[in-house]
């Protein structure tokens, strides 16, 4: 090998090296800002003033706030909330519901109210185990109860619910879109 090979081969591999450093400072920048926004996400309003508490007879009665896979309630205490009654039921974030805890702890729900909703269409992915849809730029969480009830599969084209008045991190399936509509 002459000297003009090893100058050329000494070019080549520091191109490389800075295109790799490159790429790593994109990819950082990149997660930064993915994650100050989703940051921004995980915060929404739980304002509960307004909601309600009560008995009736033996049973204790309360109106939550779905968050998605749990209910949240003024006195912050979280109640989950059963997967295939959400995805059959196809509660969305911020639907009002209505908790019947009987004597037995036998839990009964109940929607009550849902939010203004919109429907979208994306493709379902998987992402660290997580059944997720990417819809105008923002990411939505879906349950792997939904994914299951529908039969869907990875990179099957959806119908989604999200809320069209507050911020979301999850979806709701609507449903999922035939093949032959997908061409």
């Amino acid at each position: 090998m002459d000297k003009n090979d090893r100058k050329k081969i000494s070019a080549i591999v520091e191109f490389i090296n800075t295109s790799e450093r490159a790429l790593q400072n994109a990819k950082k920048i990149l997660k930064e800002l993915i994650l100050e926004n989703w940051i921004k996400m995980e915060k929404p309003d739980f304002s509960t003033d307004w909601l309600m508490s009560y008995s009736s007879g033996e049973d204790k009665i309360i109106e939550w706030i779905f968050t998605w896979e749990e209910m949240f309630w003024t006195d912050s205490i979280k109640y989950s909330i059963p997967a295939n009654y959400a995805s059959k039921s196809k509660l969305v974030q911020w639907d009002r519901l209505k908790l019947t805890i009987k004597s037995d702890w036998k839990m009964l729900y109940k929607q009550i109210k849902q939010i203004e909703r919109i429907t979208k269409v994306w493709l379902l992915a998987e992402n660290n185990w997580k059944y997720q849809v990417i819809v105008d730029w923002k990411v939505y969480n879906l349950l792997k109860a939904a994914v299951t009830h529908f039969w869907a599969n990875i990179w099957n084209k959806l119908s989604i619910i999200i809320p069209s008045t507050k911020t979301a991190t999850f979806a709701a399936i609507e449903n999922v879109i035939p093949d032959k509509e997908n061409k």
